[in-house]
């Protein structure tokens, strides 16, 4: 049917939402071309009065008005088309826009408005195009009503809190990247006080390679390092031990293998002294792997049987350099957080509990300092570590919650397989593809995610980027944004200082934050830079002091006394072996002698006159 179209009814609904008083600066321009993911947008870039406003500019929201519908747009680029300023009349620009989503007005009056990311109406050209209103703003980064966090601004608008939902946020893990010196460490510890103070269950562990945290959280934090680290060598499987007896070389098969032979052996002694090397074969059968207690010595004494055996000539030699390597280790100052204790007892609880903090008194955090660590210790602990992780998570059912924060964390996870250690890569993988069903969960921060496992990467469902200069690690966090928000990352390059661009699961849509500024004393390093004063003219360097620490070798004593009389013919784990009721003695600061024996005799009593 034909209908006159001057009898067509037209939109109810003006296009124009300003009140009549309003400026007519928020009129940025109207749309001239679009298409499904970009749009252009004519404009002036001088007002009515011909001052130049700088109302444009790269970065900026900019709303669409399509009437009960905006489409929320993010600025790119700005340009004249003819590359020429006139200072005559006005100077007509080009504006291109990266489409977002779109606002749409809540359905009972004075309701807030709602944003969805995906765009139903396209704009039209013609539309109006001005700057967003703080309320549209708010309602493109509203987390829905999910349990959220305020970590800064907006750099769009800095009354406007930046929010971040936690729970997805730590569940299915974060990376924080960036270059050297854009405050990643100071975003980390930020983080980690707005966590703890929304999830006071949580219980985190830090990764520390430079040893800067735990004077950052000095109330939540309980400080690990090489010499309050009691991490015994039985709770190392039979990779992360050889890792240490060979000191970060190529292992020698034939050497692994027989400590898969005897390590077994040597723990079945230790829990059935009286049946010899019998191995028990069945249900409860002990492998390499096993973490239950055995005595170096014991060990010793299966590698001397076996090279006595008349079959075993030909593995003589490789025996023999098995149990030099065993004694190196076993007297190694280094090493001493693994062969600390005289007597060998079954202390993994107390081990788990002061290092996972279970309890937590009140500090959940443990910040394990790794600074002046040999790095063959470093990766097996770590492994140790992460493996203990996701292990207390698993059999905890979920009321353990548990996060591992790796700082450096290309350290422990790089992209060349052939770099590393492996069981560290497989025990983070593990984490970070399985971790959230249990509740373990991993945070990342590195300044090269170039170098960084892809795998483990591609896990992290939330990121903060922070200045990146690469171009390789521009295109790794390129790769991971959503093509909707991809020339955001265009300002990588750019960002000044605790400025990020945050992406993921954690966020509504993609957000350019500022970092809430926390005081000078919690920001990582600062203690350290603070004890640290330069040398004034005329004064020395210790030198002597610096030589000691690197040598890190104990002053000999010329004699030592036990504090309790202990029976020879008795060693932990017999029977009837019972542990004096009075309290140990606390061991002094020689390694050896703490053992009352020499390193070719460790893990034997010592004898009575």
């Amino acid at each position: 049917m034909f209908v006159e179209r001057e009898a067509s009814v037209g939109e109810p609904t003006s296009q124009e939402r300003r009140n009549i008083q309003q400026n007519d600066k928020r009129i940025l321009g109207n749309v001239v071309q679009c298409d499904g993911a970009r749009a252009t947008i004519s404009a002036y870039a001088e007002d009515a009065e011909g001052t130049v406003t700088g109302l444009w500019t790269v970065g900026k929201m900019i709303s669409i008005n399509l009437g009960s519908t905006r489409t929320v747009g993010l600025v790119y680029a700005i340009g004249k088309s003819d590359r020429a300023w006139s200072n005559e009349g006005q100077n007509a620009i080009e504006v291109s826009i990266e489409l977002i989503g779109e606002v749409r007005d809540g359905a009972e009056p004075g309701a807030k408005p709602v944003f969805d990311r995906g765009i139903t109406t396209y704009p039209h050209i013609g539309a109006i195009a001005h700057r967003i209103r703080s309320r549209d703003l708010q309602a493109v980064y509203d987390l829905a009503g999910r349990h959220s966090i305020t970590i800064g601004t907006l750099s769009q608008d800095e009354a406007i809190d930046a929010n971040i939902a936690i729970d997805d946020t730590l569940a299915r893990h974060f990376a924080i990247v960036g270059t050297t010196g854009v405050g990643k460490s100071t975003a980390v510890s930020l983080l980690l006080r707005k966590s703890i103070e929304a999830r006071p269950d949580l219980r985190v562990l830090i990764l520390d390679p430079h040893n800067e945290f735990a004077a950052s959280l000095p109330e939540y934090c309980v400080k690990v390092d090489s010499k309050t680290l009691d991490l015994p060598f039985w709770m190392f499987r039979l990779e992360e031990f050889a890792e240490v007896l060979f000191r970060g070389r190529e292992v020698v098969p034939e050497e692994v293998d027989v400590l898969r032979d005897l390590i077994p052996a040597a723990k079945n002694l230790y829990r059935n002294p009286s049946s010899g090397s019998y191995i028990r074969r069945g249900s409860d059968a002990l492998t390499a792997d096993t973490p239950v207690p055995y005595r170096i010595a014991d060990l010793l004494k299966q590698i001397d049987e076996r090279m006595g055996l008349l079959e075993s000539k030909n593995d003589r030699p490789t025996l023999k350099s098995l149990r030099t390597r065993i004694e190196s280790a076993a007297s190694d100052p280094r090493y001493r957080f693994m062969f600390n204790s005289r007597l060998i007892e079954d202390t993994i609880h107390e081990t788990i509990g002061n290092i996972f903090r279970v309890p937590n008194h009140g500090r959940p955090v443990t910040c394990f300092e790794m600074a002046g660590m040999p790095s063959e210790v470093v990766n097996s602990v770590c492994s140790v570590l992460a493996r203990l992780a996701f292990d207390l998570a698993l059999w905890s059912e979920g009321r353990l919650r548990l996060l591992l924060l790796c700082e450096e964390a290309h350290r422990y996870m790089p992209a060349d397989p052939r770099l590393g250690f492996a069981p560290t890569r497989h025990a983070l993988s593990r984490i970070a593809k399985e971790g959230r069903k249990y509740g373990c969960y991993l945070g990342v921060v590195t300044q090269r995610p170039g170098e960084l496992d892809p795998t483990i990467l591609s896990q992290c469902s939330t990121f903060f980027a922070m200045r990146l200069a690469n171009e390789q690690d521009q295109a790794i966090i390129r790769s991971a944004i959503a093509d909707s928000s991809a020339s955001t990352l265009a300002f990588l390059s750019s960002m000044g200082q605790r400025e990020a661009i945050a992406f993921g699961e954690g966020v509504a849509t993609t957000m350019r934050l500022k970092f809430e500024k926390l005081s000078q004393e919690f920001i990582p390093g600062t203690a350290k830079r603070e004890q640290t004063q330069p040398a004034e003219a005329g004064d020395d360097v210790d030198l002597a002091g610096i030589v000691e620490r690197l040598r890190n070798v104990p002053k000999p004593q010329q004699a030592m006394a036990f504090a309790e009389v202990v029976d020879t013919g008795r060693q932990a784990g017999d029977p009837d072996y019972r542990k004096p009721s009075a309290p140990r003695a606390q061991p002094d600061d020689d390694f050896d002698l703490r053992y009352g024996l020499k390193p070719s005799t460790f893990g034997m009593r010592q004898q009575n006159d």
